[in-house]
């Protein structure tokens, strides 16, 4: 939200009241209300945010709980570094890309397609596969998920099953990616009016991942 908008909604809230139905005068706006509509970033307020990046927390502590064989013992470490970005602005530790296991880095972008595309949450729609591609481009080039593994998730279209099972036919539709690199088999091929360029910009991911 830029600051015209906001300073707008902050006026609104101070200057306008009315009467109610019980003739009694309130704002037009209540505080709590302003405050939340003037999030800098996406629908919810930090404390909000906070709220549910605790749901980490409670994946550590119920899988170190457990015991595992050998092989699945770093499942728990995993776990914990899939919500972690490549610049360090993630959760709950902040690592930076080299303190993140690969699994971790892996696991972090299907979680982010499946949940871009999920659609069973109640709060939001699910996007369709270019948009949910393209969300995950745009957070490849703000140094959210590993960029190296985003571009093998892209030329080996690791993708594209999910996409035929849980999307519909006009979803996951591979015509709209025909501007994604390798996926044109031949440069002569024509391309569809309906194409994305997953090098336009995009708006920064919305709180609604996860």
């Amino acid at each position: 939200m830029n600051d015209n908008l906001k300073q707008r909604i902050e006026d609104i809230a101070h200057k306008y009241r009315w009467t109610n139905a019980e003739r009694k005068e309130e704002p037009l706006m209540f505080e709590a209300e302003a405050y939340t509509l003037t999030s800098a970033k996406g629908t919810l307020t930090p404390e909000e945010r906070a709220v549910i990046n605790q749901h980490i927390k409670t994946t550590i502590k119920m899988l170190g709980s457990l015991h595992y064989p050998k092989s699945l013992r770093n499942v728990p470490i995993f776990a914990e570094t899939h919500h972690e970005h490549m610049d360090g602005t993630g959760y709950p530790m902040g690592l930076t890309r080299e303190q993140i296991p690969l699994q971790g880095r892996i696991i972090a972008i299907a979680d982010i397609f499946e949940s871009l595309t999920a659609k069973d949450r109640p709060y939001k729609k699910g996007l369709t596969l270019i948009e949910a591609l393209r969300m995950l481009s745009s957070m490849k080039d703000n140094g959210h998920i590993d960029p190296d593994l985003f571009d093998i998730f892209i030329d080996e279209k690791v993708y594209l099953p999910y996409a035929e099972r849980y999307l519909s036919r006009a979803e996951s539709d591979e015509n709209v990616l025909c501007e994604m690199p390798k996926v044109v088999s031949t440069p002569s091929q024509q391309l569809s009016p309906d194409c994305f360029n997953l090098n336009k910009s995009m708006p920064p991911p919305r709180d609604s991942i996860g």
